[in-house]
C-alpha cells in the first residue's frame, strides 16, 4: 500500500494505491472515487444482513491492483503516519482515515490502561508496518523533543505520539469537570526523546 496526498493542507485527499488483492479499512462515506474493480465490504452486526451495518468498510483491489481516493468529513490535512514494525504509536481515535491490514489496533496496550485508569479513553495504540492515514482538522505540527525535554499538549489538538515518548495525563483544574473519553478538562505532559504530532485546529471546537 502506498499513499500520496493532494490539496493539502486545507482540503487534503489521500490516494491509496493497492497491489493485487490488497485491502484497506476506511469509512464508507470517506470514498471520493476509485479505480474500476475495487470492491467494498461493509461489516454486518450479528452476522445477519437483516441487521444494521456498522463500522468502517474494507476496500479491496482486484487482481490487477487499483486505487481509492479518500477524504475526511472536515476541512483539513491528511497525514500518512509510517509504522516501521518496531515503534508503536498512540493515536487519537477520531483521527483515523485509513488503516491497512498490516497495522493493528492494540486496545489492551498496558500503558494506555495505566494512563486512563482502565476506562475507554480518547487514544488507541497501533503497531505494525505501513502507513496509517490520519485526518486532521488543520495542518500538522511536529514537536521533536530531546531527551528530558517536556511539553504540555491539549488533548483536543493531539494527533499521535510514539512509544519512545513518556506521557502523563493530569487535570487542568482538579475542581473542574474532566473526561478521559473526550479529554475535557485534561492536559497531557510529554517528555522526550521523540516526536509528538498535533493538528493546528481542535476538531471538537465549533467553527466561529
Amino acid at each position: 500500500m502506498e499513499v500520496t496526498t493532494r490539496h493539502t493542507p486545507t482540503c487534503g485527499v489521500a490516494r491509496i494505491s493497492l497491489a493485487s488483492g490488497e485491502a484497506v479499512q476506511a469509512a464508507s462515506d470517506a470514498m471520493v472515487a476509485s479505480s474500476y474493480g475495487v470492491t467494498e465490504t461493509r461489516p454486518v452486526r450479528g452476522g445477519s444482513r437483516a441487521q444494521a451495518r456498522t463500522g468502517p468498510s474494507i476496500f479491496t483491489a482486484p487482481a490487477e491492483g487499483g486505487w481509492i481516493d479518500l477524504a475526511p468529513r472536515r476541512i483539513g490535512d491528511v497525514y500518512p503516519l509510517e509504522f516501521d514494525g518496531h515503534t508503536g504509536w498512540c493515536v487519537a481515535k477520531d483521527a483515523i482515515l485509513a488503516r491497512p491490514s498490516t497495522v493493528r489496533v492494540d486496545r489492551e496496550w498496558p500503558a494506555l490502561h495505566a494512563l486512563f485508569g482502565g476506562d475507554a479513553g480518547f487514544l488507541d495504540h497501533h503497531g505494525g508496518v505501513g502507513p496509517l492515514v490520519l485526518a486532521c482538522a488543520g495542518p500538522v505540527d511536529a514537536f521533536t523533543l530531546s531527551r528530558g525535554e517536556v511539553i504540555t499538549v491539549s488533548p483536543g489538538f493531539l494527533l499521535a505520539y510514539p512509544d519512545t515518548v513518556q506521557c502523563r495525563l493530569r487535570a487542568m483544574d482538579p475542581s473542574g469537570p474532566q473526561s478521559v473519553r473526550t479529554g475535557e478538562g485534561l492536559a497531557l505532559d510529554f517528555a522526550g526523546p521523540g516526536t509528538v504530532l498535533v493538528q493546528a485546529r481542535n476538531p471538537r471546537l465549533p467553527v466561529g
